[in-house]
């Protein structure tokens, strides 16, 4: 018997990875493989096993005796709850409406509110009494004003009493006598030099001047030339006060200014401290050194 030919068929060349191969062939070697189809076993029956239990019944049920009569018989019924948003009347059915816009009412002032004193109860009429006394004097006369305000059950009563006195001086009243009051002020004794400067350049100085007793308010170094006044001195610091002219283009020393911005207005110098002021277009030089500060009498008030 002959057998049929058909078509060669050829086996698929399959390759198992490396990382597989090795994996199987390290558990053969350790003896594990066993163990791995066990746990692959129960990883696909532990789902079967589970599920069929669920059949099983349930405890038994014990049924109340038939002869007790104790045993509450009723049916307990659940009913499923639907909460929803309750009507506003009557959710705000004890609250009365309010206007927004309406200023809410003031508070009771009770900065005057007193409290009843032991065996008062605050219920027993109290009075409150309280004066003022005012004095006025005038040329002629002396006027005294007394108020007394008394509150008595919440009812307050004012009563003013007015009485004049005549002056009994004549009318003069208590005056302080003139002539009896001594003035005093700070007076300086200031070096006065003037230099200015010749057409052909050279510088022509004066013979310097001391000016004694100098008062405020003084201008220096006179009425014609008005280069600064002396304005009295400083409470705080006891040095000169220099009010600078404003035909004064500039000013050489060390000084305090104590007024101005662009040029200095006021300035506070010191005793022994020469200052130079540079003054009116033919730009002449003042060399002003204060020498001495003292206290004088100014005459009587």
């Amino acid at each position: 018997m002959k057998k049929l030919k058909g078509p060669d068929l050829k086996k698929p060349d399959l390759k198992v990875p490396a990382f597989v191969s090795d994996l199987y062939y390290d558990l053969r070697d350790r003896r594990l493989l066993p163990l791995v189809a066990f746990v692959l076993v129960a990883i696909v029956a532990v789902p079967f096993l589970l599920s069929g239990g669920s059949s099983e019944s349930g405890p038994a049920r014990v049924e109340p005796p038939a002869g007790d009569s104790s045993v509450n018989t009723s049916q307990l019924t659940v009913v499923k709850a639907t909460p929803g948003l309750r009507d506003y009347r009557k959710r705000l059915k004890g609250r009365s409406p309010k206007d927004p816009f309406r200023a809410p009412a003031a508070k009771p002032n009770l900065s005057d509110a007193q409290l009843g004193s032991e065996g008062d109860n605050g219920f027993e009429s109290s009075e409150v009494t309280s004066s003022s006394t005012s004095t006025t004097t005038t040329s002629n006369a002396t006027t005294t004003e007394t108020t007394k305000t008394t509150k008595h059950d919440g009812v307050v009563t004012t009563e003013t009493e007015t009485k004049t006195e005549p002056d009994e001086s004549g009318g003069q009243g208590e005056q302080a006598p003139h002539g009896d009051i001594t003035l005093f002020a700070f007076a300086i004794d200031v070096r006065i030099k003037k230099a200015t400067t010749a057409p052909d350049g050279s510088t022509e100085s004066g013979d310097p001047e001391t000016r004694s007793r100098v008062l405020s308010p003084a201008p220096l170094p006179g009425e014609k030339t008005q280069v600064v006044t002396y304005a009295g001195i400083n409470p705080k610091t006891k040095n000169p006060l220099f009010l600078v002219s404003d035909e004064v283009t500039s000013v050489f020393g060390e000084a305090v200014c104590l007024s101005g911005d662009k040029t200095c207005q006021l300035l506070e110098v010191e005793k022994g401290m020469p200052l130079t002021f540079v003054y009116g277009p033919g730009a002449a030089r003042y060399k002003i050194t204060v020498l001495k500060i003292f206290p004088v009498t100014a005459g009587k008030f």
